[in-house]
């Protein structure tokens, strides 16, 4: 009682500064809930006995430290859980539009680039190969038949899958694909299919009216490969077929006209080339394919396949050299053609025909190869002379 009465008094009084800071932050906050402070704190607070009053003084400051750590805890709390709410969950939007587009990336094989580049060397050569003497190949129509090849390979590999659902579902390599895992729907792929014919259908309308004619015809190839796989042993051949028509369409789209004398070789050689890196690709999924029946060049060439894919090699630098003598072409083009001619080589009496990984090294190596004559072409030309050019009018 006497604690008490004396507080009321002391109240009255004039306070000493260090208690007066620390009363009013004091004051400031009990509106947020101070953390209840004990009389006796209060009371030593008035005692004029320094030895008494200063423990006291520490007692409450650690009072108020304790209390406004808290509060500033509390409040970054607050204002954390407050922006969350406010902000939009973008990554959450964004990672289920990747998910639900990611089957349809995999369907059109956007992971594995290697067939993109294998279609689009047959384009680049001719179109190098068309240029006049001199000059550099149409950068923009290379730029419009790349982004074609890369909506054509997709096209491609959803019709193959569509046709191959049941087969791929019982293939190791192959068993994880979006149509034969259930991913998507055959329905989901019906209407994929249209979205990229009707883009690839978009690009060949840049072009002139001849070589719209041209790249349409190839629609039928490109539709009927997949089943040449059940009732012949050269499905690569077709393939072929199909993946080299570029060879003809970059000639005709730059220049109005195929000129078969160069396009021609051109085209067969490229499909010599096709059949030997499909054939080394084939020999991955050999075992699967005989217990299910499908059949392929690598089941029909067996052990000779090294020998086989000589002759293939052999008749491709045939038409190669062919081709790059009716277009006058120079050195850069025939050391280019050489160096292809030894890569192969060494591609074929390397490669180990039982060792699925090797095989997939060695078919993935084939996008130097056409990189390689896409090089020496455009060196040959710009290598040209005026005369060579004007024979080539005539």
């Amino acid at each position: 009682m006497f604690a008490l009465r004396h507080l009321r008094l002391q109240g009255r009084a004039k306070i000493h500064l260090p208690y007066a800071a620390t009363a009013t932050t004091a004051k400031a906050t009990t509106t947020k809930h101070m953390p209840a402070v004990p009389a006796r704190v209060y009371v030593g607070l008035h005692t004029y006995s320094s030895e008494y009053r200063m423990p006291r003084l520490l007692m409450l400051q650690e009072h108020m430290t304790s209390w406004r750590l808290h509060q500033r805890t509390t409040t970054t709390l607050s204002e954390s859980s407050n922006q969350e709410r406010k902000t939009p969950h973008k990554a959450t939007l964004l990672q289920e539009l990747a998910d639900a587009a990611k089957p349809y990336a995999q369907l059109m094989r956007i992971d594995r680039p290697i067939g993109t580049y294998l279609l689009f060397w047959p384009c680049g050569w001719s179109i190098a190969l068309s240029a006049d003497a001199g000059c550099w190949p149409d950068f923009s129509m290379l730029g419009l038949f790349a982004l074609g090849a890369l909506i054509m390979r997709g096209a491609g590999c959803t019709i193959n899958d569509m046709w191959d659902k049941d087969i791929d579902a019982k293939v190791e390599r192959t068993r994880t694909r979006p149509l034969a895992s259930g991913k998507i729907t055959q329905f989901d792929a019906i209407v994929f299919l249209s979205a990229q014919l009707s883009l690839g259908l978009l690009v060949l309308v840049q072009l002139n009216w001849q070589s719209i004619l041209l790249g349409a015809s190839s629609l039928g190839l490109v539709i009927t490969y997949p089943l040449m796989k059940r009732v012949t042993y050269w499905p690569q051949l077709v393939l072929g077929m199909c993946f080299n028509w570029g060879a003809l369409l970059g000639w005709c789209a730059t220049q109005g006209s195929v000129n078969l004398e160069a396009c021609l070789p051109l085209y067969l050689s490229g499909v010599c080339w096709t059949i030997v890196y499909d054939t080394i690709y084939a020999h991955q999924d050999k075992l699967d394919d005989l217990q299910i029946g499908v059949k392929s060049t690598a089941l029909r060439f067996g052990e000779n396949t090294k020998v086989w894919l000589s002759c293939f090699t052999a008749a491709m630098l045939a038409g190669l050299t062919s081709a790059g003598y009716a277009c006058d072409q120079t050195l850069p083009y025939y050391t280019a053609v050489g160096v292809v001619g030894a890569h192969l080589v060494q591609q074929i009496y390397s490669l180990n025909i039982d060792n699925p990984s090797d095989c997939a090294k060695k078919f993935l190596s084939n996008q130097q190869v056409g990189l390689i004559l896409f090089l020496g072409i455009v060196l040959g030309t710009l290598l040209k002379s005026d005369d060579s050019k004007k024979h080539s009018k005539a």
